[in-house]
């Protein structure tokens, strides 16, 4: 969903925050991985809360990655979020305002749930996040500021702008398997090509 990506440009581009030290100062922009810190492949996935390859890969065929590379310790799976809308970045900010084992769990719901809080016709999707992260054990005051926070939000951008022009990624998902892009949603079958002894 490369055409989205644009939207947020203009607020990439004012966020002059540096992520190390973002994360060094806010426990909300530590890593958000699974698996064992120690494999030898390193996976990041860039992805967007609201787009629908992300969710379909989710879906389809992270579980199987996750049972058979991430769970047997042969890949360490890093997230990054790469918000391509308003709606994306408020998700991301939210899930990431969750403790950490409680995140991967949480954007998983998310992307099952999609068609329900991003795109249903009607919906306020702020609302439909409350709904989701009240039942992932967050309070109403810690989602009221989550969603508030204007540096938690410049941070994600600012991540977000370094990941782009570092891997010149401009559509999601994408993936940086041990420091190569691959692009777009894939079965496990080609997703576990990409992985050396797989």
């Amino acid at each position: 969903m490369p055409m989205r990506r644009r939207t947020l440009l203009s607020l990439v581009a004012i966020s002059g925050l540096s992520p190390a030290l973002a994360h060094a100062e806010d426990p909300r922009l530590t890593e958000r991985a699974v698996g064992n810190p120690a494999a030898k492949v390193k996976v990041i996935e860039c992805f967007s809360l609201t787009c629908t390859h992300c969710a379909a890969f989710a879906a389809g065929t992270f579980p199987e990655v996750k049972a058979k590379l991430i769970d047997t310790g042969k890949v360490f799976y890093i997230f990054h979020d790469f918000p391509l809308d308003q709606v994306a970045l408020t998700a991301a900010m939210v899930a990431r305002a969750l403790p950490a084992p409680r995140y991967e769990p949480f954007i998983s719901a998310l992307f099952a749930s999609q068609d329900r809080w991003a795109f249903a016709p009607g919906v306020n999707s702020t609302d439909e996040l409350w709904k989701l992260a009240a039942l992932a054990g967050m309070s109403r005051a810690t989602f009221d500021a989550t969603v508030a926070d204007t540096g938690l939000r410049d941070a994600i951008l600012a991540q977000q702008k370094a990941d782009a022009a570092q891997w010149n990624i401009d559509s999601t998902p994408s993936f940086i398997i041990n420091g190569e892009k691959h692009a777009g949603e894939m079965s496990y079958d080609t997703f576990a090509k990409l992985i050396p002894d797989a």
